[in-house]
């Protein structure tokens, strides 16, 4: 009888003996172990090349040899089984779920139109960390930071702001003690203005010591230009390199001392509670 049927197929072809046997493709993971069919060579994956003739694999044997190999199929063997190597697939990088600050991270989130209230900051380098830290919750709730440059502007500029129900101001102060020149700037201005504040001399001192890699903040005399002479203590240059230090020094909240991170804190929901 013929080895072909009435239906005109092959009916061997179809016989497990006669199909092409399937090599199975591996992902050359770091540090996989695997066997050059051809040569015999065993190592560990220990990276890639990428030339005009193809992919290339890097093996590193128990000796510290390391030799390349074409990524060909059935080009290598693994506990004695042909496979193909290919280059692992990079895994999309994980979106933080979590702000600077701590909050939920809102993703894909509108631009939202500012608010009449408004946060006042003394100067650039506390408008600065309130950005790295709280930025992104300041976006979502559209609340704009304004700087004051300098507090004894304050009064002035609360007289031409006016503000009310839906314009409150919040307004973020440094060396907030009783006593201090400060606390006497910032009484009785009215039901929507709320003023919190740290105790430090300056914003930079709000910054934990181990974040910027030191063991605590030099004291520097009464008189003194204080940024000038943390510098000169700690050997980190002008007060512009030693911002640079501190800036970079601040990822998230924990990088704060709590003072600071509870007063901005209250002043984000003053600004943004319903009226």
């Amino acid at each position: 009888m013929s080895g072909r049927d009435s239906y005109g197929g092959d009916i061997f072809s179809g016989h497990a003996r006669n199909r092409k046997r399937e090599i199975p493709k591996v992902a050359a993971e770091r540090d996989l172990v695997v066997e050059d069919a051809a040569s015999g060579f065993c190592g560990a994956v220990v990276g890639f090349d990428r030339t005009y003739d193809g992919d290339f694999v890097k093996l590193e044997d128990r000796a510290r040899r390391v030799r390349l190999f074409a990524m060909r199929e059935a080009a290598f063997l693994i506990d004695g089984r042909p496979v193909t190597l290919v280059r692992p697939v990079a895994a999309a990088p994980k979106q933080p779920t979590r702000s600077a600050s701590g909050s939920t991270r809102v993703v894909d989130h509108k631009a939202r139109v500012a608010r009449a209230s408004r946060i006042w900051v003394e100067g650039v380098h506390d408008a600065a960390l309130v950005e790295r830290v709280w930025g992104h919750d300041l976006r979502v709730e559209g609340v704009v930071v304004e700087q004051l440059e300098g507090l004894d502007h304050l009064a002035a500029r609360l007289t031409e702001f006016g503000p009310g129900p839906g314009a409150r101001v919040g307004v973020l102060v440094d060396h907030l003690v009783t006593g201090s020149k400060e606390t006497g700037l910032t009484t009785g201005l009215g039901p929507h203005v709320l003023v919190t504040g740290h105790p430090y001399i300056d914003v930079w001192q709000a910054v934990r010591p181990a974040a910027v890699g030191i063991a605590a903040w030099p004291e520097v005399p009464r008189g003194e230009d204080w940024k000038t002479g943390i510098c000169r203590r700690l050997g980190w240059g002008t007060p512009q390199e030693g911002w640079r230090r501190v800036y970079n020094a601040v990822e998230s909240f924990r990088d704060l001392e709590t003072p600071l991170i509870g007063a901005v804190e209250r002043l984000i929901d003053f600004v943004t509670e319903p009226q």
